[in-house]
């Protein structure tokens, strides 16, 4: 058994599972142990930004990590940006990046670089392995630091010589570092203050906003009134008919401020207080009203779902949420398409939970508003902001959970930065259906220009965020990829070919032209 063996023995002795990859030459030993070994799936990408964005969708849905395989400190590099969203989510990564043998560092070749410098910013955890009787303990710590909570990304930095020499054995899994418990006193003074009779709000984060925690909410909303908000971005939420309604604080800052403006009290049960995600001229950057008390039931490391059916049982909350979400689906649209008629078709015609990995946008103003009371389902939007998530989050989503549609609506802009992902999801048959709002623009950005006050843009600041001369033809793209194709310009012809990718599966892509 070589090093490389015994890291990817560790790694299935440690429920991790798949492995997505994009290997060089230092890594090979990684790649051959794939076959000498069982129990992990190679998922390869063609690109590293796809590699992190697929494992950050694996492990929002799986609750596990995934293992990214990266090749030295430029491929690392390239999957920064995915790492980061990854990280602002929470979500549980392993990477595994090579590098030179040790002996060939003297000699500084090319692709030499600080591959802990480049992790540094993005990992909760990082270790350089030193020789190859010790890689598989320190794979099992990495696994550990990965899961321990709120979850993070560890990076275990193999140089090749300990790829190839000669290990012992590997290791076994090591005991799960849990969430904290939250101190029975902090439960009693939030429920005592939840009976003052202000205006209070609970911001859920994390495990807080899923299953029996979330029902635990509901309660305690029955009991004190209080109101249950999400963040803009939060990693995972479970929407739609039945489930208890969630209100999701906006993106520009004055919304927020005019969102939260009455909110006397706001007690934060894993998340961070609300802020404007860019600062803009004249314009507040803090979204709590000035005066408003702002309390921890949990803090991230702590164990917010646990906390909060504490809560409901400490204000003697009823058995039942006083308000369940009731299924409203809109007319399938007719004429004209625009993004409006595109979430109503995807709200009309989408089964039973689904799994939304969504980068919309502007585009999805509708689609955030329509959603919410569609079937039930679960939202994975782009936690992080680092926009060229949404396709790879999708990768990871469908691999997770192969049983559940997956949906991933996407603007065209974004979608540029990682379309790599449609060659993976053809060569793993993923369940995945894309929709490309196709409005030749990054749209977005038009409208930052207009809110961060910048004067004298004319035709050369209008052209950097403009996506015509050339139009992308995305139905061409994603054939070309190997994902069957086709593009919609009527609201008809949309729920057409919408309501035939729901009735088959594998991956489809539809481009709409909005």
């Amino acid at each position: 058994m070589n090093g490389a063996q015994s890291v990817v023995r560790t790694l299935v002795n440690s429920g991790v599972e798949v492995c997505f990859a994009n290997p060089g030459t230092s890594e090979m030993h990684f790649v051959a142990a794939l076959d000498s070994v069982s129990g992990m799936r190679p998922v390869l990408c063609l690109f590293e930004g796809v590699v992190t964005g697929a494992a950050d969708g694996y492990g929002r849905i799986a609750a596990k990590p995934a293992v990214n395989l990266l090749h030295l400190g430029p491929g690392l590099a390239n999957g920064l940006a995915n790492l980061h969203n990854a990280r602002r989510a929470g979500t549980p990564i392993v990477n595994i990046v090579g590098d030179h043998a040790a002996y060939h560092l003297q000699y500084d070749a090319p692709l030499t670089s600080d591959i802990a410098g480049f992790a540094r910013p993005v990992s909760s955890w990082i270790h350089e392995s030193k020789s190859a009787g010790a890689v598989a303990s320190d794979t099992a710590r990495a696994v550990q630091a990965a899961c321990a909570a709120p979850g993070g990304i560890a990076t275990l930095i193999m140089p090749a010589d300990v790829a190839w020499n000669q290990a012992a054995r590997a290791a076994h899994k090591l005991p799960e570092i849990g969430p904290a418990q939250v101190a029975a006193e902090t439960v009693e003074a939030i429920a005592k203050r939840l009976s003052n009779g202000k205006k209070s709000a609970l911001l859920l984060r994390g495990q807080a906003l899923l299953g029996d925690a979330l029902e635990a909410a509901g309660r305690v909303a029955a009991k004190t009134g209080v109101r249950l908000l999400c963040d803009t971005f939060a990693p995972q939420t479970e929407l739609g008919a039945g489930r208890v309604p969630l209100e999701r604080i906006p993106y520009f800052s004055e919304q927020i401020t005019a969102f939260l403006k009455d909110v006397e009290q706001l007690i934060l049960v894993g998340s961070k207080p609300p802020v404007s995600f860019f600062a803009y001229p004249g314009k507040p950057s803090w979204g709590a009203p000035e005066g408003c008390l702002i309390e921890y039931l949990a803090q991230p490391h702590e164990n917010g779902a646990q906390a909060v059916k504490d809560l409901a049982a400490a204000v003697d909350a009823p058995a039942e949420p006083a308000a369940r979400t009731q299924l409203v689906l809109p007319e399938l649209p007719k004429g004209k398409l625009n993004s409006l008629g595109v979430a109503q078709a995807i709200a009309h015609l989408t089964p039973d939970h689904a799994i939304y990995a969504e980068e919309a946008n502007t585009s999805g103003l509708p689609f955030q508003m329509m959603l919410p009371k569609a079937r039930p389902h679960t939202h994975l939007p782009l936690t992080g902001g680092s926009i060229g998530q949404g396709l790879p989050l999708a990768i990871g989503a469908a691999i997770a959970a192969p049983d559940r549609k997956v949906v991933c609506p996407h603007g065209d802009g974004g979608a540029a930065y990682t379309m790599q992902a449609l060659w993976t999801m053809a060569r793993e048959k993923l369940d995945v259906t894309v929709v490309i709002y196709a409005n030749r623009s990054y749209a977005i950005l038009n409208i930052e220009l207009q809110r961060v006050g910048a004067s004298g843009a004319g035709a050369n600041a209008l052209s950097m965020l403009d996506l015509h001369n050339p139009e992308m033809n995305w139905m061409k793209i994603a054939e070309g990829l190997g994902v069957e194709a086709s593009r919609a310009t009527t609201a008809e012809e949309f729920s057409a070919q919408y309501a035939s990718a729901m009735s088959q599966r594998g991956p489809r892509l539809i481009e709409a032209l909005i």
